[in-house]
């Protein structure tokens, strides 16, 4: 799946590292079709403009030329951008990996301009294997699961079976905290890996980015049993070959991060996290910024012909340093597990070898809508959830007014 450019990058990224940015994560727009209980970055990143594409075509020139290997191209929702098919060829015909994010919204058509400009690698958000759960979590989206089923089934007919790496989003919640194990097994059926991410939730005195507001998403201290009970479920399933993609050291991370504990996955690097130079992220209008949830109060236009310059200056390094040393640690899958790939060798092993493997991954590819529900009822039937137990947790999470979700966010 990864051309022999991006290898070694990859690589070269490894071994110098902190020289060359393994990872950037480009927010390409902040418009989204849905509204997300567990993401406020369409009201963080509203007021920044987008790049154009001649823009997007001199950032990817100072990406490759920093030695950057992969770029995930995520928002809002990216292919609400006409231009999407144009600004991937821009990274790949320039040898960078990409990967695209989308909820659903995507389009046969749109998904095979994707493939056609060199995408081979996308990533599905799926919360649930019960349409009303995944619904709910989006902001209370009518049909948003169905057609996230129906992008699927769509990206089987568009992308090759052989050459290319499928997976789901998956938001760790009270809400769906049982489906997890199905959403694994499931994945494992249809070819795709799962990625898990805890949802992350902000005090309104200390805004973050991306983090929600909403109390809903916050595990109350009564579920921490399960969550360690799932959680070693998940494990067990990877152990046995199901496709979960997530590391031992960052599962153990997520239980930290649920009980609102220090992550600990930053320890090998005295406590703070690889940005810039392991990983960064891309604002729509094209400034760089350390992660996600912070932005610099500096303008670093990536797309500037001065950035691979003040890349490597100390001045931009301090100023990311600034934030990233006074910050307690996220578990956005992305960033942590590039930190626990570069500086936990067997992760490295494990980790090569998931994309070394994944031409060889099972995937029962084209599959059609009608399939994929199928297979999701054969799961929910073999496998049931307590629905009862999981109402009964439900009782416990906090019921706050979602009050502050339409505040501005200062960072």
């Amino acid at each position: 799946m990864f051309s022999l450019r991006t290898k070694l990058r990859l690589a070269r990224g490894l071994l110098a590292r902190g020289r060359h940015p393994l990872y950037v994560q480009f927010y390409v727009t902040a418009r989204c079709n849905l509204s997300c209980k567990q993401c406020n970055i369409i009201y963080a990143n509203a007021d920044v403009g987008e790049v154009s594409l001649p823009q997007v075509e001199a950032m990817a020139d100072n990406l490759a030329a920093i030695g950057t290997g992969i770029v995930l191209l995520t928002g809002g929702e990216p292919f609400v951008r006409r231009d999407l098919p144009g600004i991937i060829h821009a990274f790949t015909s320039r040898g960078l990996h990409v990967r695209t994010q989308t909820n659903g919204l995507a389009t046969l058509d749109q998904l095979q301009q994707a493939a056609a400009s060199g995408a081979r690698d996308i990533s599905i958000s799926l919360d649930s294997l019960l349409p009303e759960k995944q619904d709910f979590l989006n902001g209370s989206h009518d049909r948003s699961w169905m057609r996230a089923i129906d992008a699927i089934s769509r990206v089987t007919h568009a992308y090759p079976p052989r050459d290319s790496f499928a997976a789901f989003g998956t938001v760790l919640s009270p809400q769906n905290l049982l489906e997890i194990p199905n959403i694994i097994r499931f994945a494992t059926r249809v070819g795709w890996y799962v990625s898990l991410v805890p949802a992350h939730v902000a005090d309104p005195a200390d805004p973050h980015n991306f983090r929600s507001y909403d109390r809903e998403m916050i595990f109350p201290q009564a579920m921490y049993p399960f969550v360690d009970e799932i959680l070693a479920e998940c494990l067990a399933l990877k152990r046995r070959g199901y496709l979960l993609y997530d590391s031992p050291e960052f599962i153990e991370n997520v239980k930290h991060f649920i009980r609102r504990e220090p992550v600990t996955w930053r320890r090998r690097n005295n406590d703070v996290c690889d940005s810039p130079g392991l990983y960064f992220a891309v604002r729509p209008n094209g400034d760089l910024q350390p992660c996600c949830d912070h932005v610099l109060r500096e303008s670093y236009p990536v797309w500037h012909p001065e950035f691979p310059r003040w890349y490597r200056r100390r001045e931009l390094r301090s100023a990311v340093h600034d934030i990233v040393r006074r910050c307690g640690g996220c578990m956005y899958g992305s960033f942590p597990e590039m930190t626990i790939t570069a500086r936990w060798p067997l992760t490295t092993l494990r980790r090569s070898a998931i994309f070394l493997a994944s031409t060889r991954v099972r995937k029962p590819w084209p599959l059609t809508s009608a399939q994929l529900l199928e297979i999701i009822g054969e799961i929910n039937a073999a496998h049931p959830v307590d629905h009862t137990l999981a109402g009964a947790l439900l009782e416990v999470v906090p019921r706050h007014a979602d009050v502050t979700r339409a505040l501005p966010v200062i960072s």
